[in-house]
């Protein structure tokens, strides 16, 4: 039997950077007593942080609760896919210095709401997987004795 690459590889952090940088939208899961929440989000990446924007609602109280939060992003083609799990903290910007330069970002809302506070995810951990697609092996086919 012929050796086979193995269909899924761990990324570095770097390689979840690069990644990160290539989209826009993402997951962010939250956690308040019991209760898990997951809010799509359109971020960017600042440094080796994502930003991302909201309005006075649920999202921003959980935070407030409990800023522990995870955050994931995906892509994929025909040929190929990848994940990465953005494990950190979260916080709104406070001062207008932070605040100026978020401004600068050129992060828009997709909808049409004022989201006046910046949010920021400082990760403490990173994970990321690629993964090649192709066709289920033979399941049923001839097996070997």
């Amino acid at each position: 039997m012929a050796d086979t690459p193995d269909p899924v590889a761990a990324l570095s952090d770097e390689q979840c950077w690069e990644r990160l940088r290539t989209q826009e939208l993402g997951r962010l899961v939250t956690h308040v007593g019991n209760v898990l929440d997951v809010f799509p989000v359109n971020y960017v990446v600042d440094d080796e942080t994502l930003l991302f924007r909201t309005a006075q609602g649920s999202k921003l109280f959980e935070l407030t609760v409990n800023d522990e939060v995870l955050f994931e992003v995906d892509d994929h083609t025909d040929t190929d896919a990848w994940s990465v799990i953005v494990r950190g903290r979260a916080h709104a910007l406070d001062t207008s210095a932070e605040v100026e330069r978020a401004d600068g970002l050129g992060l828009r809302p997709w909808i049409p709401t004022l989201k006046y506070t910046y949010v920021r995810v400082e990760p403490t951990s990173l994970s990321g997987r690629a993964f090649q697609r192709a066709p289920e092996p033979d399941r049923y086919g001839v097996q070997p004795y």
